[in-house]
């Protein structure tokens, strides 16, 4: 099933964190291709401690072949594998943070996963990469396409590409 995941880091190398996080998710025994990577864009905190460095994001989708739970166990370890504490305070400012956006159609919501992502359709720094590599995409539980989700949105604060390959 057609999988996306979203990157963010806005602690140390951002890029490097960014590729770190892609290159093992695509090492995982269950992703297949095609492999699809958006841009990397930098954008504004949102709802970080003051005085936040701004996040670089991307978003990646692969085919995967198994239980969205485990994946999100995968996605958790290559986050503490690559510096990103389970006990931290929400929102706070980090080396690595991956979201999964949508498994397919599966809708899940239970305490630990909700699928689709519950607040996708409302984060810029979420749809506009998104739209680099799915623009046509209707997510679940919308009537519009992700263009025209991103075309709509009022949220203040830019959303900068600085990679385009990465």
């Amino acid at each position: 099933m057609r999988t996306a995941v979203a990157l963010g880091s806005n602690l140390g190398n951002r890029l490097e964190n960014l590729r770190a996080a892609r290159k093992a998710i695509f090492n995982l025994a269950n992703v297949k291709l095609p492999i699809l990577s958006s841009a990397v864009y930098e954008t504004e905190p949102v709802g970080c401690e003051p005085g936040a460095g701004k996040f670089w994001n991307a978003v990646v989708e692969f085919e995967y072949e198994d239980d969205p739970e485990r994946l999100l166990e995968q996605l958790i370890q290559i986050e503490g594998t690559l510096g990103r504490k389970r006990d931290h305070p929400r929102n706070v400012s980090r080396t690595i943070d991956i979201d999964l956006l949508y498994c397919g159609d599966q809708q899940i919501n239970d305490e630990r996963l909700q699928l689709p992502h519950p607040r996708l359709h409302l984060r810029t720094f979420v749809l506009r990469p998104l739209a680099d590599i799915r623009p046509d995409l209707v997510l679940l539980g919308e009537k519009k396409t992700v263009s025209a989700l991103l075309a709509e949105f009022k949220e203040p604060g830019d959303v900068v590409p600085c990679a385009a390959s990465w």
